[in-house]
């Protein structure tokens, strides 16, 4: 399905959250191939406290594939994705709920 002016214009500024319900930020900019007018990627601001922000530290935001989109509507829904852990390295500390 191509993509249409008015649904590109619309996604600019909607809430972002992944399928498990953790908010991410806000759509800021959204990379579009022409040639076959098809959206490539969103640009996500972090919000503060958000769970994107607690992943991406200093970082102001992140590019999201569009193949990771679920669903555009009200909100976007997201893939949930978590941090990879390098290898050597353990991961964050279990919480008392995992254990």
């Amino acid at each position: 399905m191509g993509i249409q002016v008015s649904s590109v214009s619309e996604t600019w500024m909607k809430d972002v959250f992944t399928d498990k319900g953790l908010y991410c930020g806000k759509v800021e900019d959204i990379e579009c191939d022409l040639k076959r007018f098809k959206m490539r990627s969103l640009v996500v601001k972090a919000a503060k406290g958000s769970y994107l922000s607690e992943m991406l530290g200093r970082k102001k935001g992140i590019i999201i594939p569009y193949p990771m989109v679920r669903a555009i509507g009200d909100i976007v829904l997201i893939k949930h994705f978590a941090a990879p852990v390098a290898e050597g390295t353990e991961g964050p500390e279990p919480t008392k709920e995992e254990e």
